[in-house]
């Protein structure tokens, strides 16, 4: 197994604030369909559907961003050993002002699609992206992404 070269994972007050909110609002939005009704039926029942959605992504968040991701020569994996991506499968990465990316991260395209996956508040993936990012911290992130371009580079022999 490869060393670790990189690390991002979730900062406390980040992930605290992430899964907070979306935890009030799927608790305001339940509490709202049951004190307050809206009148119609189907209003009630689409504002407990969406409070309870936003309670289970709560719940996914908090546990998606107790992981943390690690970059090694080969590949970015989480720490519960999921691959993310393939070193040689990045073609580029992109953290630029406009890039379609999370908070604080930066976006990956690979060369082929990979099947969809998606850790709340850490890193989703749906095609040949792939978002890093959310409730991470920025510092980590910038070097995450920094580290990963070099690599990219070196490998694509942009840079010795």
């Amino acid at each position: 197994m490869s060393d670790v070269i990189a690390v991002l994972k979730a900062s406390a007050p980040r992930r605290a604030m992430g899964v907070g909110m979306l935890a009030i609002l799927g608790a305001l939005l339940v509490y709202l369909a049951m004190v307050e009704t809206p009148g119609e039926l189907t209003y009630t029942v689409f504002m407990i559907i969406v409070g309870v959605a936003a309670l289970y992504n709560a719940r996914r968040m908090w546990f998606a961003t107790g992981v943390e991701l690690q970059l090694t020569n080969e590949a970015l994996t989480s720490s519960t050993g999921e691959l993310v991506c393939r070193v040689d499968q990045i073609e580029k990465v992109d953290r630029g002002m406009f890039a379609f990316k999370p908070s604080n991260g930066f976006l990956i395209k690979l060369k082929e699609p990979m099947p969809r996956g998606w850790a709340p508040g850490i890193w989703w993936r749906v095609g040949t992206r792939i978002g890093v990012g959310g409730v991470t911290a920025p510092a980590e992130g910038k070097m995450l992404a920094d580290t990963l371009s070099a690599m990219v580079a070196k490998r694509d022999g942009v840079i010795d």
